[in-house]
């Protein structure tokens, strides 16, 4: 933190140069004030904006006269010549009907009319931020056509556009003042974990579909830009404090705290800083859904091999002869972490415009910034398991020089898991301290037997008796004594650790902060990731078209220290880079505007690939108000870093990424089974030694290997029959995926409406997929198996005998996959009151002939209707809006859980209230109010009502 105070203590010794001073006010047609209207020197890089009471106050190095020009997103833009200090300044914005006139500069990498966009795109500018119903900016972005949230917890919201998305959205982009968020070992957004607070927000953009061709790898489904307020243009001391409720019928009624502040200030025309701190605190939505994911009912009074979907430890189970499939008894989600969300979030930087005086237009814009972002928190994040990221720290530091026509930026992102770890883990191993799972279910077996036998019970009345024995040594009545477990031999087997006592937390303790899953459940990380990006646009010295070129690179080092990825002696290394041009050109009259790009990329593991685009847009009408789009995109993923590196031992199955080197870098010894050692065709002995080429190029599918299990094999030619049923897995390295997106719009302002329409429709190319293949641990591998030939018998005594290893590979599917969504948005001014609605409708096909193992996950609903009423200024200073959603039931699919998300309708709300004389706005509002708790992601928790009152000051 020295260096921190040292950086700020710049705020007070800057130099000071002769500037004139000027102030004034904004106001609406109705002399309302227009709170956050920016006001610049025309010609130069001077601005200030105004604070809730529509006043501002310029400081400038321009000699009189000079113009200034007041814009705010929702009404048109105002110029002015001041001819000195002492003129009064009074502006009045005459306000747009629609937000289509909003400029945006995401979708060309340069300024542009949201009407005359080539591709959708959506805006939250600082009068959405501002009248958002949601607790935090970043959560009404759900409100916004075209977006739908994987709410994985409290504080974890993925976002997701166009489809084909987990909570692990590794086909999503987002940027936070031009960084990619993204962890660097899981290579997907954690939210707003390392984004903006909601006073430091000035802007967020997001493009809904594939923008491979001017930003790269992973831009396929959407990117999102978040970018916050220049202290140039505001500075003073703004905060915001808010408490709430959160009510959950598995969490009952908890509250929330949020503080946010953000410090900010122009010393001069050449120099201004800030500093950002946040800090939330709540209870997290409780996963508490018990039902089971084995055949029979909920609880193991019902079903011995009970497996609950937020229970953990139960999918330990194994077969006793005579008893049935059995698992041991798990704990709920809530007993294995403290179910508390925490948040912080940091930021300072440094902003220097050292020709800012300069009568050259090319140097005065000219701004170099120096940023350093952390953030840190508790969450929990679902992927093929639940974990508990726990003090979970990430950080950004970025050097960049820009101006309106180039930047070269670089920035370096590292992450810490700190004491993060896997739950499912957690409870397995914190089982096997109190007794082993060998121990335990010899104990169930032997006490199932006897009190059948001895007191007749029924099977059900037998298997509660067994796992109450298992579980406690607990045998009133029947004379069994429990065996000495040889792990300790001064004393019995031991007894289940019941969550909430000192053994159970001094066991849990332990486990969590072990990084070896045979024993523990910590995780370990400490990658990074570098990055660089360089644009120039030839505007000013190119006149016959608009040509933009650019660059990137990126080097990953993932370090995990063995636990995660094949890095166990020492930390392993990657690198991509990427090249694109852009031509965009105005023609008949300025209404026809067409623009072309194309984007070479090359990772170390894979091929270049082009990503062209090409859109025309036509404005059609006496106003040019009716603009007309049809545009072609393509999109490509690189493979995650897990993909290609992870090595990952889960206990009853491996994780075995595809990198050609990690083949060979994943090694491990598997014991042969008794039965299996006795077995005349078995040449392994005891063990097996195994790589990651056994799991790509030496396996059998495990769809073929179930239906040998299936199959009988009583006779000579059953067994053959049943043998003929395997079939060798065939699944290639995986390499990139890559989409063809077709996109028409219609976009027009007709009178006070707004309308906004667009269709697409994708064509996915080697959609990256996971498979579970199966490893004989003894024989070969064979496309025919012959059960008269022993150099063949012994991969079906194998399989036959449990001598097998499961991996999970990644890899890309074969089969045909095809997208398609309709979306219109409509917004009008009615009086004083702002109405507007949306709908989507999104659907996806895919030939599962093709590949009959294939999970899309598409986790999309197929109808989603939005709308929102709402007034600014409903009376002085009072202003309230109102959201509501609706979605269809859809299917979830992930490696966590397949389930039906079931319909919802969620209404949020909030009305504000403005005091002028302390620059601040308080607000109190609500998220589902009156709803039911509802779910977004089977296996999360179910999201309760959010209630909240806020207080903003913003000079």
């Amino acid at each position: 933190m020295r260096m921190y105070f040292t950086i700020l203590s710049l705020f007070f010794c800057a130099l000071t140069f002769a500037q004139n001073t000027i102030s004034g006010s904004v106001t609406d047609a109705n002399a309302q004030p227009v709170a956050g209207a920016n006001v610049k020197v025309v010609g130069a890089s001077t601005g200030t904006s105004c604070g809730f009471d529509g006043k501002f106050t310029l400081k400038t190095s321009a000699t009189f006269p000079f113009t200034i020009e007041v814009s705010m997103m929702g009404y048109s833009s105002q110029t002015l010549q001041i001819a000195s200090k002492d003129q009064e300044i009074v502006i009045v914005l005459p306000e747009e009907s629609t937000a289509l006139n909003e400029i945006v500069v995401s979708a060309s990498r340069a300024p542009e009319r949201v009407l005359e966009s080539p591709v959708t795109i959506e805006r939250m500018g600082a009068k959405e931020i501002k009248n958002t119903t949601a607790a935090t900016f970043y959560d009404g972005l759900e409100n916004l056509k075209d977006v739908h949230f994987n709410t994985s917890s409290f504080s974890f919201k993925s976002v997701n556009t166009r489809g084909f998305a987990t909570v692990a959205n590794t086909r999503f982009m987002q940027l936070v003042d031009g960084m990619d968020n993204s962890s660097p070992a899981l290579n997907f957004i954690l939210g707003n974990l390392l984004g903006l607070n909601d006073v430091d927000a000035g802007s967020v953009e997001i493009l809904p579909g594939a923008s491979s061709a001017l930003y790269g790898a992973n831009a396929f489904n959407g990117i999102i830009f978040m970018n916050s307020r220049s202290p140039f243009a505001k500075e003073g001391v703004s905060t915001y404090f808010k408490y709430g409720r959160t009510v959950q019928e598995a969490a009952g009624d908890n509250p929330v705290y949020d503080f946010g502040i953000r410090v900010a200030k122009k010393f001069t025309d050449h120099f201004a800083a800030k500093a950002n701190f946040s800090a939330l605190s709540a209870t997290e939505w409780i996963a508490n859904d018990t039902r089971s994911m084995t055949s029979g009912g909920v609880g193991h009074n019902v079903n011995q091999n009970y497996d609950g979907l937020n229970s953990y430890g139960d999918e330990v189970t194994t077969f006793i002869p005579n008893v049935g499939q059995v698992s041991r008894t798990g704990y709920m989600e809530k007993d294995l972490n403290t179910n508390k969300v925490e948040s912080v979030k940091f930021d300072i930087s440094l902003h220097f415009r050292p020709w800012a005086t300069s009568e050259s237009e090319f140097a005065k814009d000219i701004e170099i910034i120096a940023q350093h972002k952390l953030g840190s928190g508790n969450t929990i994040y679902q992927g093929a398991n639940r974990y508990f990221l726990k003090n979970f720290y990430m950080d950004q530091t970025k050097l960049e020089v820009k101006s309106k026509n180039f930047f070269v930026r670089g920035y370096m992102t590292t992450e810490d898991a700190g004491n993060s770890y896997d739950m499912r883990f957690a409870a397995w191993n914190v089982n096997r301290i109190a007794k082993s799972d060998t121990n335990w279910f010899t104990d169930y077996a032997r006490a199932f037997q006897l009190s059948s036998a001895v007191f007749g019970y029924n099977t059900s009345q037998a298997a509660d008796y067994a796992r109450n024995f298992a579980d406690k040594n607990v045998s009133p009545g029947l004379n069994l004594v429990p065996n000495v477990d040889p792990n300790n031999p001064s004393g019995a087997r031991g007894v289940r650790l019941e969550p909430g006592t000192p053994e159970f937390k001094g066991a849990l303790a332990s486990v969590v902060n072990n990084p070896d899953f045979t024993k523990g459940a910590k995780f370990v990380d400490h990658s990074k990731i570098y990055h660089s990006d360089v644009n120039y646009n030839f505007r000013d010295l190119i006149k016959f078209a608009e040509i933009q070129v650019g660059g990137s690179a990126r080097e990953y080092v993932m370090n995990s220290e063995g636990t995660i990825f094949t890095d166990y002696d020492g930390a392993l290394k990657y690198s991509e880079f990427g090249v694109y041009t852009q031509l965009q050109k105005k023609m008949m009259d300025d209404r026809l505007k067409f623009t072309g790009s194309v984007r070479y990329d090359k990772s170390k593991n894979f091929d270049g690939n082009f990503s062209p685009r090409a859109s025309f847009t036509y404005a059609a009408g006496a106003d040019k108000q009716h603009n007309f789009r049809v545009s072609y995109q393509t999109g490509f993923r690189n493979p995650t870093t897990q993909d290609q590196y992870i090595g990952l031992d889960l206990g009853p199955f491996a994780l075995i990424g595809s990198a050609a080197e990690n083949l060979s870098r994943y090694t491990e010894t598997m014991p042969i089974s008794t039965a299996g050692q006795a077995d005349p065709n078995n040449q392994e002995g005891s063990s097996r030694y195994l790589t990651g080429n056994d799991a790509y190029f030496e396996s059998y599918t495990s769809a073929s290997v179930a239906a040998f299990a299936a199959a009988p094999k009583n006779t000579p030619q059953q067994l053959q029959d049943a043998a003929n049923l395997l079939q060798v897995s065939t699944y290639g390295l995986v390499k990139p995926e890559k989409v063809q997106a077709f996109e028409v719009g219609y976009r027009t302002n007709l009178q006070k409406t707004g309308v906004d329409i667009n269709g697409y429709y994708n064509i996915y190319n080697d959609f990256i997929n996971t498979a579970n293949v199966v490893k004989p641990l003894y024989g070969n591998v064979h496309t025919t198996i012959d059960v008269s030939n022993p150099s063949t018998l012994g991969t079906v005594g194998a399989l036959s005998n449990g001598d097998r290893r499961i991996y999970q590979v990644y890899t890309n599917s074969k089969a045909d996959i095809t997208s398609l969504g309709f979306g219109i948005g409509l917004n009008r001014k009615v009086g004083m009151f702002d109405v507007g609605a949306s709908y989507n409708y999104s659907d996806f096909k895919f030939d599962e002939a093709s590949d009959p193992s294939f999970e899309p996950g598409f986790n999309t609903p197929k109808h989603r209707v939005k709308g929102t009423f709402g007034a600014e200024k409903l009376f002085k200073n009072f202003g309230f809006n109102t959201n509501v959603r609706w979605n269809t039931e859809y299917l979830w699919q992930s490696s966590f859980v397949d389930a039906m998300v079931p319909e919802n309708v969620v209404f949020d709300a909030q009305i504000n209230y403005s005091i002028p004389f302390l620059k601040s706005v308080v607000k109190v509002g609500g998220a589902n109010i009156g709803g039911k708790d509802y779910i977004q992601v089977p296996g999360a928790g179910n999201i309760g009502q959010q209630y909240y009152a806020s207080w903003t000051i913003n000079p």
